[in-house]
């Protein structure tokens, strides 16, 4: 499966994308700011390409999307949230945009969420950030 985020919004808050599934629009992202040097939970992961494998997450006690060698980044993982100071670095989906805020994060996240479950057993999941 091929997951891809094209960053399109960029403002001192947050960035926000789309993510595509296999070349069709998925949803809504937001991470936090690009910046050219990493503040810890404070800065969008580097632009690459990620394995993406489903583990559990202690810190929100149930499995999780997560994206593995990200260059100096760890634990960065695909769940529900509105705004930067909910990423820590993660990547959030939403069905809405605007401003600094993606809405109806927690429909967009288990309609994807139940995508890579169906494939995650038996295909290599990828996700290219541009």
């Amino acid at each position: 499966m091929e997951l891809r985020i094209k960053r399109t919004d960029f403002s001192d808050q947050s960035t926000i994308g789309e993510l595509s599934v296999n070349g069709q629009f998925e949803c809504y992202t937001l991470e936090d700011k690009l910046r050219p040097e990493k503040i810890a939970g404070k800065t969008a992961i580097p632009a690459g390409r990620y394995e993406v494998v489903i583990s559990f997450s202690q810190r929100f006690q149930r499995p999780l999307p997560l994206l593995l060698k990200v260059p100096n980044f760890e634990g960065i993982r695909i769940h529900p949230g509105n705004t930067a100071a909910n990423t820590e670095g993660c990547i959030l989906v939403g069905e809405t945009k605007s401003g600094d805020f993606i809405g109806q994060s927690r429909v967009a996240f288990e309609r994807l969420f139940e995508k890579l479950k169906a494939v995650a057993a038996t295909e290599k999941i990828l996700m290219e950030i541009a």
